[in-house]
């Protein structure tokens, strides 16, 4: 058992307290390897924000659980060299898919899990949340769960069609299972093709697809009947036209991606959302970065040569988001 105050993390409990009050969101950035973490911690370092480090399953596996716990015991050492004097740094488990998969992720260092039982009926929901909630709150680990279905593909989550959260199921919901936060479903959903064309407008001066605007209706009811109670975004990734561009001008092809337009991710931030999930923009900043590098240095193989300048952009993409977007700078 290895507790993740040993290793200098903090849980999210007084960190989501602080942002419901200031009218702000922490940033939970997803990471696969140690240039996006590098990239993380530099932006929050600099920016003095908290911040959220969300491993999925896929990246545990990729990663292998033992490097992760040393990798975010590295993380903490690194901000505190970057002069952040007391770094305050959440590893997190995003769409825990069992109760053996967050049991582990609690043994071995996390200091917050996410239990996704939002596929299965909703007394199934309840009951494997409980279980998970009633495991890690004994090692004061904090627990997010799941009330509503995103759309879209994250590793090993899929949905084809999204399921707004239903408001009158959110105080039942979040009594019987004990969790900490609660992820909804307004609209946001997963990867870098957020929306169908058919559900989307056309700029007429662009061309380019204009998304929907999420159900703050829905958001609004929910935090009527929860006040105060913290909520989290999934699937809010802005997909920012200039990666895909730069990723089709080297050579990919990312017809039609289309994200969350950051100015409604500026207003969910101003409310009880107090965790605002970002993915797929930094795997679009990186892969952007690397193709550029090899096509205009087709003879280049030395990886730092193509990885240093996708650190970079990724570190200016995290700057972005804490300080344009989600206002969690300076709440460190």
């Amino acid at each position: 058992m290895v507790s993740y105050k040993e290793l200098g993390l903090v849980n999210t409990r007084d960190m989501f307290a602080k942002a419901i009050r200031g009218g702000y969101a922490i940033p939970a950035f997803n990471f696969n390897n140690m240039e996006q973490l590098q990239a993380i911690i530099k932006a929050a370092a600099e920016t003095k924000s908290p911040v959220i480090l969300q491993v999925s399953k896929g990246a545990r596996n990729y990663a292998n659980a033992t490097l992760l716990r040393y990798m975010a015991q590295g993380a903490v050492e690194y901000a505190k060299e970057l002069g952040w004097e007391k770094p305050q740094i959440v590893l997190h488990l995003d769409h825990g898919d069992s109760f053996e998969l967050c049991k582990d992720c609690v043994d071995l260092g996390f200091s917050s899990v996410m239990i996704d039982g939002s596929a299965l009926h909703y007394e199934e929901n309840i009951a494997l949340s409980k279980k998970v909630a009633d495991y890690a709150h004994q090692y004061d680990v904090t627990v997010e769960a799941e009330l509503g279905v995103l759309a879209g593909v994250e590793d090993e989550v899929q949905a084809e069609e999204s399921h707004y959260t239903r408001p009158e199921e959110v105080i039942d919901f979040s009594k019987r299972t004990g969790c900490d936060s609660l992820a909804i479903s307004i609209g946001t959903s997963h990867g870098a093709y957020k929306f169908k064309p058919e559900q989307c407008t056309r700029d007429p001066k662009t061309g380019r697809l204009v998304p929907p605007p999420l159900a703050f209706d829905v958001l609004d009811a929910i935090m009527e009947q929860l006040p105060g109670f913290p909520i989290v975004l999934h699937g809010s990734s802005s997909v920012p036209q200039e990666y895909v561009d730069m990723i089709n001008q080297y050579g990919g092809k990312l017809p039609d991606a289309v994200g969350i337009p950051e100015d409604q991710l500026r207003k969910a931030a101003k409310s009880a959302v107090c965790k605002i999930n970002i993915d797929s923009d930094s795997r679009l900043a990186f892969t952007a970065a690397v193709r550029k590098v090899f096509v205009e240095k087709p003879g280049e193989f030395d990886p730092r040569k193509y990885c240093g300048p996708a650190r970079d952009l990724m570190t200016e993409l995290y700057k972005h988001k804490i300080i344009n977007v989600l206002g969690s700078d300076n709440k460190a």
